[in-house]
């Protein structure tokens, strides 16, 4: 049951909120926010009944205080909303590392993974000198450390004193190469990838 005390609380910040909503327009207009869902607004006039509450006016205008505390409540939801798009992104970029990390093929739908493959021989010479004759330095390196030797796309990275992404991008011009029917008979390798 309302108290006489809580109702004349609620009139005085509706009083209040009629004389200062155009302040929360006026901040969301100014930090150029875009609000279809009235999101920030409703922060903003959370921040306007958090400050009526808080006002001390031994310590300045009322109105520049209804300001300042409007202004930083929508800039740490803004900042808020920044660092949860951010994670995101990253548990993306992570999701799509991890699924296509330069070391898979695709076929028939399926990502097959190309250190696992049984068809590739690992004791014939002549085919691996065959294929180093016709890849690219950094092309045979991602061959030669991560199918022969079985490391990591991390560790090649530090070996070869670059990123984990250049490796993975070694992984994928060597996977394209390796799809192509003409650069398999080129190289005399007689496996369908």
């Amino acid at each position: 049951m309302a108290t006489n005390n809580d109702k004349h609380e609620i009139d005085m910040f509706d009083t209040i909120f009629k004389q200062n909503e155009r302040r929360i327009h006026y901040h969301i207009h100014k930090l150029h926010i875009q609000d279809p869902h009235n999101e920030f607004y409703q922060e903003g006039l959370y921040a306007l009944w958090k400050a009526y509450e808080t006002y001390e006016p031994t310590k300045g205008p009322m109105a520049t205080y209804f300001n300042y505390t409007i202004r930083n409540q929508l800039i740490d939801m803004i900042r808020k909303r920044n660092r949860e798009g951010e994670n995101q992104e990253k548990i993306v970029l992570e999701h799509k590392t991890q699924t296509t990390d330069g070391n898979h093929i695709r076929k028939e739908g399926s990502a097959v993974d190309l250190q696992h493959m049984s068809d590739i021989l690992l004791d014939d010479t002549e085919l691996w000198q065959n294929l180093q004759h016709y890849l690219t330095d950094k092309e045979w390196n991602w061959i030669y450390f991560y199918i022969i030797g079985n490391m990591s796309v991390k560790d090649i990275a530090i070996q070869e004193n670059t990123t984990e992404n250049a490796v993975k991008s070694w992984g994928k011009q060597v996977r394209k190469k390796l799809r192509d029917p003409a650069f398999r008979e080129k190289i005399a390798w007689d496996i369908s990838l």
